[in-house]
């Protein structure tokens, strides 16, 4: 009985499994930016509401919100470029005693580049949207 030759079959594992490897590594990366950028947008976008809902008039809303969430962005060192603040001013119409909210949605490109990860975009646009409710006595 002849044994058999093994040499030769850890190269032939390790061309197999590190590259298997660095792209599951890649994927979690990946998973983790997105979620990491996900709440940060979320964060920024309610302190834009919050700040929006504070002002008195829709053009103030529209400036507070835009300076409060891109304030934000900035803190939390997230890598997005283009960012855009949309902001809901409809209800500042309403007349006192009439329930309103202010919505802002603040969206971004996050960049995925760096990643080199078959299948993962080169860069991929995130948004997200929060509500807060104005003074509903409070003269507008």
């Amino acid at each position: 009985m002849r044994r058999r030759d093994e040499r030769g079959s850890a190269a032939i594992e390790a061309a197999i499994g590190v590259p298997a490897f660095a792209l599951f590594v890649g994927l979690i990366i990946f998973g983790g930016r997105t979620a990491i950028t996900h709440q940060a947008l979320q964060s920024a976008a309610a302190d834009g509401a919050r700040s929006a809902s504070l002002t008195r008039d829709a053009e103030a809303a529209r400036a507070a919100a835009r300076d409060a969430a891109v304030a934000s962005i900035a803190n939390q060192k997230i890598d997005c470029s283009g960012v855009e603040v949309t902001v809901n001013t409809t209800d500042f119409t309403k007349p006192p005693g009439v329930p309103g909210s202010i919505a802002v949605t603040v969206s971004c490109r996050l960049n995925l580049a760096d990643l080199a990860v078959p299948g993962v975009p080169g860069a991929r646009v995130l948004s997200e949207t929060m509500t807060s409710p104005l003074d509903t006595w409070r003269e507008r």
